[in-house]
């Protein structure tokens, strides 16, 4: 397209159209659709080329159909792999279970032969987590400002993956969540789940954790091999467990193994899959399995308004008064975590049902507050 412009007009007309450039461009790229590119070939000629949209899709289609020609070509096992690992993941995505499926089985059977020992008798790869439908949305969750707008990042990371894959780059996808017990990490581990609409699967360490020599790496292998063909949240709690200082000389050299494994496997992680760890002792942590982790959150204990606002909530949802002001039974409890909140409530809805039709939430709400004054607490005696 050329347009003709009286002289007069052309520094007029060559500002209009920079604006039109710059408008129509970031609209286009924060909406991950490509954008008109719009120059001038001379003050006189102003040229359009239209570089008209492909759907997402079809772009990160393209991307793993060039990916897996080229390791074809190159002979690329480890490419290959990945790549399949990635279509299964997508058509998953999209609902195309059938074929998923298939595409699950011919990698499962093409697959080179590993030697057989305890790994090939010890049952199937179902043994290794349970997976849940992530119910607990993260609007319930109450988080410190820092975490919630982390979270909300990491969320958007996801949610707009092509953009980003447009410019090269990809959304985080290791997350490390560290804090005391009773403090909101698991469930912050499902509300991103959630949040992100694909399945929350949780690591079993009874299934994981073997005794015989190198059998807990190979299961880890196993347990990375099977979520790496679909998308998913990954959780592994009391990660300190799996993860631990190689330098400490209590520990034997399997530990050591199973470590140097595990770094392997979150390395070599896909950004589609979103590995979550939690642990109430960070400190004891391999200093190289820190820096895996792209984003290191800290859940703290309630501030007393955030219990005051916790009480509120839960009482709201359970429809339950107790009488006195949450305010002042969030002083008395304080120091409890969000999960001793939770088992108050939980006490008090007791009661107070058992006590109906004559209940006094009051009464109840006292007596209960007496009560965890006196609880045993194994710090009570330092």
């Amino acid at each position: 397209m050329r347009l003709q412009v009286q002289p007069e007009h052309r520094p007029r007309a060559n500002r209009f159209y920079r604006t039109i450039w710059k408008a129509t461009s970031k609209s286009l790229a924060d909406s991950g659709i490509m954008h008109r590119k719009l120059f001038c070939t001379n003050p006189l000629k102003l040229r359009t080329e239209a570089c008209f949209p492909v759907p997402w899709g079809a772009m990160a289609r393209s991307d793993l159909l060039l990916s897996l020609v080229k390791a074809g070509v190159a002979g690329d096992q480890s490419l290959f792999r990945k790549t399949v690992e990635a279509l299964i993941a997508e058509e998953r995505a999209r609902n195309h279970s059938v074929l998923a499926g298939r595409l699950a089985d011919q990698l499962r059977n093409g697959s080179p032969s590993r030697p057989s020992g305890p790994s090939a008798t010890n049952g199937a790869v179902q043994d290794l987590f349970y997976e849940l439908t992530p119910q607990r949305p993260i609007a319930e969750m109450i988080l410190p400002d820092h975490v919630e707008r982390a979270c909300a990042e990491l969320v958007e990371e996801h949610h707009r993956t092509d953009l980003l894959r447009s410019y090269n780059l990809t959304p985080r996808n290791r997350v490390l969540l560290a804090g005391a017990p009773g403090n909101g990490k698991t469930s912050l581990a499902e509300s991103l789940a959630s949040s992100l609409m694909v399945p929350f699967i949780v690591v079993r360490y009874e299934g994981l954790i073997a005794s015989y020599l190198g059998e807990t790496a190979s299961r880890l292998r196993k347990l990375f091999d099977y979520v790496r063909t679909r998308g998913c949240v990954l959780f592994f709690d009391e990660f300190d467990t799996l993860g631990k200082e190689r330098g400490d000389l209590h520990e034997t050299g399997e530990i050591k193994r199973v470590v140097s494994s595990l770094l392997l496997q979150i390395d070599a992680v896909p950004s589609y899959v979103v590995v979550i760890a939690a642990t109430n002792h960070p400190e004891l942590l391999d200093r190289a399995v820190w820096r895996r982790f792209q984003l290191r959150l800290e859940l703290p204990p309630p501030t007393p308004a955030a219990a005051e606002k916790y009480l509120n909530q839960t009482l709201q949802r359970l429809n339950l008064s107790l009488g006195i002001s949450a305010r002042a039974v969030a002083e008395k409890l304080a120091g409890a975590s969000f999960s001793e909140l939770e088992d108050f409530l939980s006490d008090f809805a007791r009661r107070y049902v058992l006590a109906l039709p004559d209940a006094n939430g009051k009464k109840i709400a006292t007596q209960l507050l007496r009560q965890w004054e006196n609880r045993f607490c194994p710090h009570n005696n330092e």
